[in-house]
């Protein structure tokens, strides 16, 4: 259970028991639900809709995208987001289902970092790293919420200097865009008045089986990388950059996430399944794929585009199973994926690696396009 040391929790509901009389979101939420106090900030929940009756809710909780309602080859709404179903069952989990990640998403080798000289020591919350952003990264943070028009979101927040010891004071733009060719487009920008290193990702757990209580070892993965960033045995890559060729990693042409995944191969044990970064062909190009699945059961399909050069692949291989979300579900073992587009996992600490560093005068930008559709 998380704590929260000046959490004041006020959800407001219309009737203390019975059903509510407010109408509910396509995917069946409250926006009462999502109304709270959280560290003397407001939560609410934002609902976005497209010119074809895609929804998808966020709230400013961490950023998080809640639910995201798009057809099926039959046209029917299908929630494709792992979520909960209200800000008290967010709190209540140290999960990060759907959140926005930083303020370097993925993990950095014992927590440290030299920068101009400076070491810097941050929280050290897995396996002796620091992933995340540690245990109170953004996922935890109250956003200031500004809906643009029905399909845009706006999300910023201020992340001061020293916080979780990562150095200068980080202005952080988000923006949320359900587009009208059924993709949410999430932009990352953000400005620094110190030397820092920035590596902002959306943690989104997918299943696009129609039914969020199922594995997902049956939805077809591919992603467009050569090559990926091996790990040692605490998930720290190791520096190399490893062909993909004649391995399991091999996801080049689409594949069922369960084929392989239980290999004994030394990368899938580490992992316990999939858990890499790719190393992208796409080459920043935002117009180029950079990974797509498919649920053969629903045909949705679900492409990435991203200008970042790496993808994490995380097929849900420390869910528990004993996880219950949105309208009293519970989450089984590998029963999503994440496509977290991003710079390498350890950057700072590898010098072979594209670089995080972003400096005053400099704006950090990323994006990355999540495109649904059917086959």
């Amino acid at each position: 259970m998380k704590k929260h040391g000046l959490l004041v929790l006020a959800i407001c509901t219309l009737f203390a028991c019975g059903e509510k009389k407010e109408e509910a979101t396509l995917s069946g939420l409250y926006p009462t639900d999502f109304e709270a106090s959280v560290d003397g900030k407001k939560t609410a929940l934002y609902t976005l809709t497209n010119d074809n009756g895609v929804e998808a809710c966020i709230t400013n909780y961490g950023g998080r995208l809640v639910s995201l309602m798009v057809p099926d080859k039959n046209g029917t709404p299908t929630d494709v987001v792992l979520g909960y179903g209200s800000i008290a069952d967010y709190l209540a989990s140290d999960g990060n289902f759907g959140a926005l990640i930083g303020r370097y998403g993925n993990r950095i080798n014992n927590g440290f970092f030299t920068l101009d000289d400076v070491t810097y020591e941050l929280p050290h919350n897995n396996n002796g790293h620091c992933l995340h952003g540690g245990e109170k990264g953004y996922h935890t943070k109250i956003w200031d919420g500004k809906q643009i028009d029905n399909q845009t979101l706006e999300l910023r927040y201020l992340s001061p200097d020293g916080e979780a010891n990562f150095p200068g004071n980080l202005d952080i733009k988000v923006t949320y865009k359900l587009t009208n060719d059924n993709a949410i487009d999430i932009s990352y920008e953000a400005t620094t008045d110190k030397a820092t290193i920035v590596n902002l990702t959306n943690h989104s757990y997918f299943n696009l089986s129609g039914k969020l209580d199922a594995p997902i070892l049956r939805e077809v993965v591919m992603i467009n990388a050569d090559r990926y960033t091996p790990v040692d045995e605490t998930l720290i890559p190791t520096g190399e950059l490893a062909p993909v060729e004649n391995t399991p990693m091999d996801l080049r042409q689409p594949i069922a996430i369960g084929v392989h995944i239980d290999d004994e191969f030394d990368q899938l044990v580490k992992g316990r399944g999939y858990d890499h970064n790719w190393v992208l062909n796409s080459n920043g190009d935002i117009n180029v794929v950079a990974a797509k699945t498919k649920n053969l059961g629903t045909g949705i399909t679900m492409e990435v585009y991203t200008n970042e050069p790496g993808v994490q692949f995380y097929t849900g291989n420390f869910m528990t199973g004993n996880d219950t979300g949105k309208h009293g579900i519970t989450y089984p073992f590998r029963g999503a994926y994440c496509l977290e587009t991003q710079h390498y996992p350890d950057s700072p600490n590898q010098s072979d690696f594209p670089s995080t560093v972003l400096r005053p005068g400099e704006k950090y930008f990323s994006r990355c396009i999540y495109k649904f559709g059917v086959e």
